[in-house]
C-alpha cells in the first residue's frame, strides 16, 4: 500500500511539473558552454538576443567584435553583442519550432527548434535543411 501511495505522489509531482512548463517558460536568460542568450516573446513568437559568447571580443579582450560576416553590408559595422539572432520560434505542443538562427560566425541563417527538458534545462538544435544534420546545444537557465 505504501508503494502505491509513493507512486501516486510521484505521478502527481510529474504532472504538476509538466503543467508549470507552459509556452512562456522559455522566456529568460539561458547559458550554454559558449553562449548566453535571452529569450523574449513578441505576440506568439519567441526570439533571443545574444548577451555573451566566447568570441564576442577582439584579441585585446576589450574591443567588441562586429558582425563582419553579415550578408547585409549595412549591418557589418554593428557589434554582435545584443543582436537578435534567434527569431520566428513558435510553441507547438510541448516544443518550439520554425525558428531561425543567424550565426555571427559565418553570416548564415539556420533552422532552429527547441524543447524544455525540465524547468531549468533547454535543448535546442540548429540545422541547415534537415534537423538530423544539425548541432544540438544544451542550455541552463540563468534567470
Amino acid at each position: 500500500m505504501r508503494n502505491l501511495f509513493l507512486a501516486a505522489m510521484l505521478l502527481v509531482s510529474f504532472a504538476s511539473m509538466a503543467q508549470k512548463l507552459g509556452p512562456d517558460h522559455i522566456v529568460g536568460v539561458w547559458q550554454s558552454e559558449n553562449y548566453k542568450i535571452e529569450f523574449f516573446k513578441e505576440g506568439e513568437i519567441y526570439s533571443a538576443k545574444l548577451l555573451w559568447s566566447r568570441e564576442m571580443f577582439e584579441p585585446d579582450g576589450n574591443t567588441p567584435k562586429k558582425d563582419v560576416h553579415n550578408p547585409d553590408e549595412n549591418l557589418r559595422d554593428r557589434p554582435i553583442k545584443g543582436i537578435t539572432h534567434i527569431t520566428g520560434l513558435v510553441y507547438d505542443g510541448g516544443g518550439y519550432k520554425n525558428g531561425q538562427l543567424y550565426s555571427v560566425q559565418d553570416g548564415n541563417t539556420y533552422g532552429f527548434k527547441g524543447e524544455l527538458k525540465s524547468q531549468d534545462k533547454l535543448e535546442t538544435r540548429a540545422f541547415k535543411g534537415v534537423p538530423m544534420l544539425g548541432r544540438t546545444i544544451h542550455w541552463t537557465r540563468v534567470q
